[in-house]
């Protein structure tokens, strides 16, 4: 048996993102170790397709896109940590680069998701 979610492409987006996230920050070469900013980072990453699955285990759609925006806005706010990270110098603008395009995709996924949420649910 699978879990609903598993079957979705941008779920399992997410969790390769937040994978390749992860392996940054435990990579990361700074002179002080800041680690809030490494746990937030991990925290936001992972938290994309936590809530993708939690709002696909909810019982309706209307909670099903409520966590759609909340994974959108997670992948937002790791794409601003790495923003700060590269500024900071701790990533190449390079790596930045790359993890932004999955970043898009991953977004572009996730709005296609709500719309067809909100399709669904507007015919009913």
């Amino acid at each position: 048996m699978k879990f609903g979610y598993e079957d979705l492409k941008v779920w399992n987006m997410a969790v390769d993102f937040a994978v390749k996230v992860i392996d940054l920050v435990e990579n990361l070469e700074t002179n002080r170790k800041h680690y809030r900013l490494f746990e937030q980072i991990e925290a936001s990453s992972t938290s994309i397709s936590m809530n993708l699955a939690e709002g696909k285990g909810r019982y309706s759609k209307k909670e099903f896109i409520h966590f759609s925006y909340i994974a959108r806005g997670s992948l937002y706010e790791t794409m601003t940590l790495l923003e700060i990270f590269r500024r900071k110098k701790w990533i190449s603008t390079d790596k930045y680069i790359q993890l932004e395009e999955d970043a898009k995709e991953t977004a572009s996924m996730i709005k296609g998701l709500i719309n067809s949420i909100s399709m669904r649910t507007e015919n009913l």
